[in-house]
């Protein structure tokens, strides 16, 4: 039986993923918030499954959750779905950060930092990426802003800035940030971890905007229904997939997967003096 912990298992991309693991018999470890009704449901569909209560802007509590979920075992797949994108980017997490860099990036790092001991071999790493740390035509002509990167020290600070503009750069910084990490991590973990990068596709209308105006919400659930746009039930079982298939045994080094395809990153996801330099700064960061 595979071992898969899961962040953010409760909604969206998290729950139908945790829903596709347990009917494909995989062993559930799901750290997140509220988490009995999510576990319910996996048990009901025959999984095994141990529940880990974390807020993931508290370092303190995930370095907590990694205590507990070592107890649980080797591990042989840890996804790192849990996201979130802050409306105001002065807003900071328990330890001071900012909150969409903290959650997306800093919390995770924390967590697989801490579980680097407690992977079986082979193992998989699969981190959740997107394709808006780089503009193209569709997100121009949507407004929605490419990265802006800076020292990961500066990212890392609470700036003042409101607004789909502050906070959009601030998810894609968070993002271009897990592409590197995917990439540094790989030449840190032994060789039996392979690394990836999962990208569910464009996901108007999720709980990821909730955060925002109630009128740019019901935009994105309208956005949703087109035909061809990614949704939770679309995207949780090739996430899923990734984790389980052996047909994605290969992938390492950060291999970036869009949808059921892997793909190529721009140029600008690949730079190994940012990748070495976020590196160094996660680990004055998260007091290492």
């Amino acid at each position: 039986m595979t071992t898969v912990l899961i962040t953010g298992p409760t909604r969206g991309l998290g729950r139908a993923a945790t829903l596709a693991l347990a009917d494909r018999g995989a062993e559930l470890v799901l750290v997140g918030r509220s988490l009995t009704e999510v576990a319910a449901e996996a048990r009901a569909r025959g999984a095994r499954v141990h529940e880990i209560p974390c807020d993931l802007s508290r370092l303190a509590d995930v370095r907590a959750a990694a205590v507990t979920a070592r107890a649980a075992g080797p591990l042989d797949v840890v996804i790192a779905n849990a996201g979130a994108m802050s409306p105001d980017t002065r807003l900071a997490s328990a330890d001071g950060y900012e909150l969409t860099f903290a959650v997306n990036y800093l919390a995770h790092a924390q967590l697989i930092g801490d579980l680097l001991g407690s992977l079986a071999d082979p193992a998989r790493i699969v981190l959740l990426g997107s394709n808006v740390y780089s503009a193209n035509i569709w997100r121009r002509l949507l407004g929605v802003p490419e990265a802006d990167w800076r020292d990961p020290i500066e990212l890392a600070r609470p700036v003042p800035g409101t607004g789909l503009a502050a906070s959009g750069v601030a998810y894609a910084n968070a993002k271009l940030a897990i592409l590197y990490y995917a990439h540094e991590l790989q030449r840190h973990v032994g060789p039996g971890v392979n690394v990836s990068v999962f990208e569910p596709g464009w996901m108007p209308g999720t709980a990821l905007s909730r955060g925002t105006p109630e009128v740019f919400q019901a935009i994105g659930r309208g956005l949703g229904r087109l035909p061809g746009v990614s949704t939770p039930r679309r995207s949780g079982p090739a996430l899923a997939s990734l984790a389980l298939d052996d047909k994605w045994s290969h992938l390492r080094d950060g291999a970036f997967v869009l949808k059921d395809k892997e793909t190529a990153v721009r140029p600008v996801a690949h730079d190994r003096e940012r990748e070495q330099r976020l590196w160094e700064a996660t680990a004055e960061l998260l007091r290492v």
